[in-house]
C-alpha cells in the first residue's frame, strides 16, 4: 500500500491561507485534489450572513471539490480558543447558536463529518461543571449531525501546544466519544485520530490504531516535529496510515498541515499528483 492508496483531503483553513478564503477551494483543485475540509470560516460569527455562506458554498461549488469535513464554531482558531461548547456563558451559547447554521451549510454541500472541539478549561469553574455542560452540547451537536446523516468527531489535542485543553490523550477523546454515543442512543459521535498532536503528546501511535481504528470517524495528519508536510519531521506516516487502512480505517485522510515558507501549492511534492484525487 502507501499513500497513493488514501483518500485526502485538503484542510483550507491552514493550507492555502495566503489566499482568500472564496479563493482557495478552486486552488485545491488546481492542485489535483477533490476534497476539502474547513475549520469554522468565521471565527467572529457562529451565525455569519447568509450571503457569506451562500458565497462560500459556491465557491466550493464551482471549483468542483466536496465539502468532507467541516467544524462547528470553535471560538478563536487559530488563535488562543480550542472551542466553544464546555465554556460557560456567551460561547456556549455562540456553539448552540451555530449548531444548526453548520448542520445546516453541511447539509447542503453533502458533507458528513462535523468536528465540534472541546474549548479550554475555565480558571475558576469547576471542571466538572464545564463537563457537564459539553455533554449537554455535544447532545445537542449528535443530534444535529444525525439529522443531515453526518458523523459527529471529538478530537484529541496536544498537551504542549494547547495547555488548557482537557482531552489530550486518544482514551480521553474516546471515553467523550462514549459518554456522547450512550447519551443520544444514536451511535453517530466518532473519534478523530490527528496524528500530529496525538505524537505531541507522545502516545503509542501504533496502539492507538490498533486500538481505537474501529472507532475512528477521520484522520489528520502532519508531521513531527515541525506540523509540516509528510517527510518533513519523523513520523513514518506512510506506515501509519497503512496500518489504519490494515485495522479496517477506509476514510478521509485530512491534510492539515502548514506548508511552511513556500506557497500552499507547492506543499504537496510528496504524494504524486496522479494520487489526489479521490478514489
Amino acid at each position: 500500500m502507501g499513500f497513493a492508496d488514501q483518500r485526502f483531503n485538503v484542510n483550507l483553513s491552514i493550507l492555502f491561507t495566503e489566499l482568500p478564503l472564496l479563493e482557495r477551494p478552486a486552488a485545491a483543485a488546481a492542485a489535483g485534489f477533490t476534497a476539502v475540509e474547513l475549520w469554522w470560516p468565521w471565527a467572529d460569527s457562529p451565525t455569519p450572513e447568509r450571503s457569506a455562506l451562500d458565497a462560500l458554498r459556491k465557491a466550493v461549488e464551482d471549483a468542483g471539490v466536496r465539502l468532507t469535513g467541516l467544524n462547528f464554531y470553535a471560538g478563536r482558531l487559530p488563535g488562543p480558543d480550542r472551542g466553544a461548547l464546555s465554556v460557560p456563558g456567551e460561547e456556549s451559547e455562540r456553539f448552540r447558536a451555530n449548531i444548526d447554521v453548520a448542520a445546516g451549510f453541511a447539509r447542503s454541500l453533502g458533507c458528513t463529518a462535523l468536528n465540534a472541539l472541546y474549548g479550554n478549561r475555565v480558571e475558576g469553574v469547576d471542571p466538572a461543571e464545564q463537563d457537564a455542560l459539553a455533554l449537554e452540547n455535544l447532545v445537542l451537536a449528535a443530534r444535529a449531525a444525525s439529522r443531515i446523516g453526518a458523523v459527529l468527531l471529538v478530537e484529541a489535542l496536544n498537551r504542549p501546544e494547547s495547555p488548557l485543553y482537557p482531552l489530550v490523550s486518544a482514551p480521553a477523546a474516546v471515553d467523550v466519544v462514549d459518554r456522547v454515543n450512550a447519551a443520544t442512543g444514536l451511535g453517530n459521535a466518532r473519534f478523530l485520530m490527528d496524528l500530529y498532536h496525538l505524537s505531541m503528546n507522545g502516545e503509542d501511535l501504533p496502539a492507538v490504531i490498533d486500538r481505537y481504528a474501529a472507532r475512528t470517524g477521520h484522520v489528520q495528519i502532519a508531521d513531527n516535529p515541525g506540523r509540516g508536510a509528510p517527510g518533513t519531521g519523523s513520523l513514518p506516516l506512510e506506515e501509519l496510515l497503512d496500518r489504519l487502512r490494515k485495522a479496517g480505517y477506509d476514510g478521509w485522510i485530512g491534510l492539515e498541515y502548514k506548508p511552511g515558507e513556500r506557497p500552499s501549492a507547492e506543499a504537496f511534492d510528496w504524494l504524486p499528483r496522479e494520487a489526489r484525487a479521490a478514489r
